[in-house]
């Protein structure tokens, strides 16, 4: 189960979009779009650009 807990001193759509973020990186929102019937061609290269930007970035970080 994800989740986020809010700080003392943070709003909570400064929490939200920290939550969302998290959610983002972890593919959680990208395998959510991808059990929908129908994904958009612009969709799919944009997830396809990201997921090889995250794969980048971790063999970058590995070396």
């Amino acid at each position: 189960m994800t989740g986020v807990r809010v700080r003392d001193d943070e709003s909570f759509e400064k929490a939200l979009r920290r939550f969302n973020k998290f959610c983002e990186k972890t593919g959680i929102l990208s395998d959510i779009k991808k059990h929908q019937h129908f994904e958009k061609p612009s969709e799919r290269r944009k997830r396809k650009l990201n997921a090889a930007r995250r794969k980048n970035r971790k063999f970058n970080q590995e070396s």
